[in-house]
């Protein structure tokens, strides 16, 4: 299935040039410093359950294209919110995968479902009703060995370094347990402040008075919530972590008064705040939040626009993460400035920035990027981590803010055996983006060696302040 020369230009002339980058950069380590794999694999390393867990029902893009063709998600084996999965046979669950394999053809899925299968597992054809139980036999067969244990599988993709998104509310006990194994594996958190920064989050004042118990501190008033997080932010440190996230339906900051700021946080408190409140809270703590970052060093990463849980019926049986996050248009460049006017030439701040709204990336992210210095663009994210995603990215991104106000490549997965596949996808797209500028004459092969390493390994490690912790 996994031809050489995949994702490469069709001319050979430029097909040629991409294969010498690519060598040049396929040996690197992996650097995963932003994705949404569950830290407990790390912990107790212990065996995955069958190929459907592995494969298929924590994989949203998986899910989502099924549902849209008819399948249901309780035949396909997602859990229902606060309960257990209705189909529990990994069997059957493979079966109906396996019968409408089909159906990814041409998307990412399939090209990153192929990698896994091929070079994990030997299935060397693609998944169809005739090979469904001998592919779903020889995996099951080989997750029962120990090479195919989490840490193994980290070891085996040759990751440098691996960060976990996790709750600001989260206990850390598997990334404690993690940083005391006989392991040399670097797995790290990252703080994510959402249930507590979004007065729309389920079970928002509880979450909030958890957090001042966590800490100490009274996180019922502006300054004790501000320093509740402030100490939280301490704990994720401790363990390795160098960014925090936070994902916001649009991407604006406010810069208030404290008096402002206080009301603000009463209103939402109390349960009745308007939604301009809330809006005004979350872009306020936005702010607050890189604050906090020009005194301990974590990066800002905001993924701002996404209009999540559209199915309301989708979220209310089985809880978000389902596939129903879809694009909208986001105004970065009057939404950030807030923030921007405040600290955005302290040399101390780094922002990372997402979007679902591609349009933004030539018109709004490039032209910011250019300008601040504490702003970098993250990568194609979610819907562009195709192969055209990654192409228009650079084709719209490099022209005004180069290569260097980016932050490499992320893999942004929740699925562990499909890490690899996705940085091997992003490494060959930017060696054919590569090529296609060393044929031009835009750049020599020589520069396009060296910026196929800094894409590749060095950006990423330079964005989110790793070169210290490796």
């Amino acid at each position: 299935m996994l031809h050489p020369d995949r994702f490469f230009p069709a001319d050979p002339g430029m097909r040629a040039i991409a294969r010498r980058l690519f060598e040049h950069i396929e040996p690197l380590p992996l650097i995963c410093p932003h994705g949404h794999t569950d830290p407990a694999w790390f912990a107790q390393n212990a065996y995955f359950a069958d190929p459907a867990q592995l494969l298929i029902v924590p994989d949203h893009y998986i899910l989502r294209m099924l549902v849209s063709q008819g399948l249901s998600f309780e035949e396909l084996g997602a859990p229902v919110r606060g309960g257990a999965a209705l189909e529990m046979d990994g069997r059957a669950i493979w079966r109906r995968f396996a019968e409408n394999y089909h159906l990814f053809r041409s998307t990412p899925v399939r090209h990153w479902m192929d990698f896994t299968l091929e070079t994990l597992f030997g299935v060397e054809a693609p998944l169809s009703a005739k090979n469904a139980d001998d592919s779903y036999d020889r995996i099951a067969e080989a997750l029962t060995t120990d090479a195919l244990r989490p840490r193994a599988l980290f070891e085996r993709f040759n990751i440098e370094l691996l960060a976990t998104t996790d709750s600001c509310l989260d206990d850390l006990a598997h990334h404690s347990a993690i940083a005391d194994a006989d392991w040399a594996g670097r797995v790290i958190p990252t703080y994510r402040p959402d249930s507590v920064t979004n007065p729309d989050a389920p079970g928002f004042a509880e979450n909030l008075m958890r957090l001042g118990q966590m800490t100490g501190e009274d996180a019922a008033t502006w300054r004790g919530m501000l320093a509740a997080h402030r100490r939280r932010r301490q704990d994720f440190i401790a363990l390795g972590a160098t960014a925090s996230d936070h994902g916001h339906p649009s991407a604006r900051t406010e810069d208030l008064s404290e008096a402002d700021c206080e009301t603000l946080l009463q209103a939402v408190l109390s349960g009745e705040a308007s939604d301009a409140q809330k809006e005004a809270f979350r872009g306020q703590m936005l702010t607050e939040m890189a604050r906090m970052s020009l005194d301990d060093g974590l990066v800002m990463q905001l993924h701002a626009g996404p209009r999540r849980n559209h199915s309301t019926q989708v979220f209310e049986r089985f809880g978000p993460d389902r596939g129903f996050d879809i694009p909208g248009a986001t105004n970065f460049v009057d939404d950030l400035r807030p923030l921007l006017n405040a600290v955005g030439h302290d040399s101390r701040l780094t922002v990372i920035l997402f979007t679902l709204d591609e349009a933004a990336y030539g018109r709004e992210l490039a032209p910011l990027a250019a300008a601040y210095p504490c702003l970098r663009l993250g990568p194609a994210w979610w819907f562009f981590d195709s192969p055209e995603g990654m192409m228009r990215y650079r084709v719209l991104t490099t022209e005004t803010a180069g290569y260097y106000n980016t932050a490499g490549f992320n893999d942004d997965t929740r699925a562990l055996p499909s890490i690899q596949a996705r940085h091997d996808m992003a490494r060959r797209i930017d060696c054919a983006f590569l090529a296609h500028q060393v044929a031009e004459h835009r750049l020599g092969e020589d520069e396009a060696h060296e910026v196929a390493v800094d894409l590749t390994y060095t950006l990423a490690k330079r964005a989110y302040n790793l070169e210290a912790v490796s």
